[in-house]
């Protein structure tokens, strides 16, 4: 497959030299996409792990009265703990990342014009192999996170329970964030390094660069391991704060007594 695909890649920019035929590229491209290839527009870096958007307290009314520093502390250990195992697991499967589209990885902003000129010359299958390949790396890895999340939520005190159980939907996954992000892109690094050539990404991606760069004299560049890292653990947060969520907001979600106890007081304020 990788042999095809290297083939296919090579014809493909064999007509490097043909200056008439780039022409029609960018003006294919620019009509159908607004992307200039030979000025492109800046892009954001894609470097810095999205933060989960927190929203203001909404709790605050809560009566804790019948509830005990254990079972609050309790209760929002095992909601996060269920966030992240549920999470993790969905995200591990064979598609876990590439056919969900809240977490999907997409092409890197750097790249979106080798999407564009392959898809406008017929070659997008070539293009969506190299995003399903990305997806692919981020599935091997993601189960890095598991003990890393552990380790943050048995280290979760009475008073940050408190103020989470009295925060936002994702006060939760927030505290877990800022416990863990920095660890996360430590671990995830040389893991997603490893699944991205485990996976053959590295050396797709590699080629298609560099036969871009030689056909259109630009100098595109782009560190996969940093995006697909950063991705993975933006997929893993959006999950556990979708989960964190519905167990706040559902209470067929609790589906044990002490979440039911700690996140029912939430119904009765």
């Amino acid at each position: 497959m990788k042999k095809n695909i290297l083939l296919v890649t090579g014809l493909l920019f064999s007509v490097s030299a043909q200056a008439q035929l780039f022409d029609i590229i960018k003006s294919t491209v620019k009509d159908k996409t607004g992307v200039d290839l030979e000025h492109p527009s800046k892009t954001k870096n894609s470097s810095t792990t999205a933060p989960v958007t927190s929203t203001p307290a909404k709790n605050s009314n809560v009566n804790l009265g019948n509830l005990t520093s254990t079972q609050i502390s309790s209760g929002l250990k095992e909601a996060l703990s269920l966030g992240v195992t549920d999470g993790v697991k969905k995200l591990a499967l064979t598609d876990g990342f590439f056919k969900n589209e809240a977490v999907k990885i997409l092409m890197p902003e750097k790249l979106r014009k080798i999407d564009n000129t392959l898809r406008s010359i017929g070659m997008g299958s070539l293009a969506d192999e190299g995003v399903k390949l990305l997806n692919r790396a981020a599935e091997d890895a993601v189960t890095e996170a598991a003990p890393i999340f552990t380790n943050a939520i048995t280290s979760m005190t009475i008073t940050d329970a408190k103020n989470i159980l009295l925060g936002s939907d994702n006060a939760a996954t927030s505290y877990l964030q800022g416990k863990t992000q920095s660890q996360l892109f430590t671990a995830f690094q040389p893991k997603v390094k490893a699944s991205l050539g485990k996976v053959g990404a590295d050396t797709v991606w590699k080629n298609l660069i560099s036969k871009y760069n030689t056909f259109t004299g630009q100098s595109v560049t782009t560190d996969l391991n940093e995006y697909v890292t950063t991705e993975t653990i933006n997929g893993v947060f959006k999950m556990v704060a979708d989960k964190e969520s519905g167990i706040r907001n559902t209470p067929a979600m609790r589906t044990t007594s002490i979440l039911q106890k700690v996140f029912g007081a939430q119904d009765q304020k």
